[in-house]
C-alpha cells in the first residue's frame, strides 16, 4: 500500500483526474483534492469569514464533487476547482440572504505577518523555494530534491511549515 501511495503522489493533477474518472477509485481524487485543501480553505475563509464554516465548506465540496466529477469536462483542475469553490461559497451566502463583502483594502501580501514569512531568517529561502516549486511550478517532491539538493525530509518539512505559516497568516487577516 505504501508503494501505491508513493506512486500516486507523483502523478500530475491531470493524470489523477483521468485515473479517477476511468476507475472510480476515490484514492485518486483524494490525492488530487488534498493538494488544494490549504488553498480552498483560504478561499472559503475569504468569503465566509468563519473558520468553522470554511472548514465545513471544504469538506462539503469534496463530498459534492466526488460523485459528480465525471460529469464535467475539466481541462486544468486547479482553476476549475477555484471557480467551483468560489461559486459554492457564494451559493451558501445567497441562501442566507447575506450581502457578499470582500475587503479589498486589506493587502494580505504586504502585511507584516506575510512579509515575516518571506524574511531572511534561517531556512526561509529554502522554504520559499520549496513552496514556489511545489505549488506554483507544480513540481513533485523528487523534482525539488533533484533541482535544489535539499533532502526529501527537508523539502517535506519546508512545505508543511509553509502551509502552517500561511494558514496562521490567513487566520490573522480574517480577524
Amino acid at each position: 500500500m505504501l508503494f501505491f501511495k508513493r506512486k500516486i503522489s507523483k502523478l500530475s493533477d491531470e493524470e489523477l483526474l483521468i485515473h479517477y474518472t476511468k476507475s472510480g477509485d476515490t484514492e485518486y481524487f483524494g490525492e488530487l483534492y488534498n493538494r488544494y485543501i490549504p488553498l480552498l480553505y483560504g478561499l472559503c475563509l475569504k468569503y465566509l469569514h468563519d473558520e468553522d464554516r470554511a472548514q465545513e465548506a471544504v469538506m462539503q465540496l469534496f463530498e459534492d464533487l466526488l460523485p459528480k466529477l465525471g460529469n464535467y469536462e475539466i481541462k486544468v483542475f486547479k482553476p476549475w476547482l477555484y471557480r467551483v469553490a468560489k461559486n459554492h461559497c457564494l451559493q451558501l451566502l445567497r441562501k442566507e440572504n447575506k450581502e457578499i463583502t470582500l475587503d479589498y483594502t486589506v493587502n494580505v501580501m504586504e502585511s507584516d505577518e506575510f512579509l515575516h514569512l518571506l524574511s531572511e531568517e534561517e531556512s526561509s529561502e529554502e522554504q520559499r523555494t520549496s513552496i514556489t516549486r511545489f505549488f506554483l511550478e507544480e513540481m513533485s517532491y523528487a523534482d525539488i530534491v533533484e533541482q535544489t539538493g535539499f533532502t526529501l525530509n527537508n523539502v517535506k518539512s519546508y512545505i508543511q511549515n509553509g502551509k502552517r505559516n500561511l494558514k496562521i497568516c490567513i487566520k490573522k487577516q480574517a480577524l
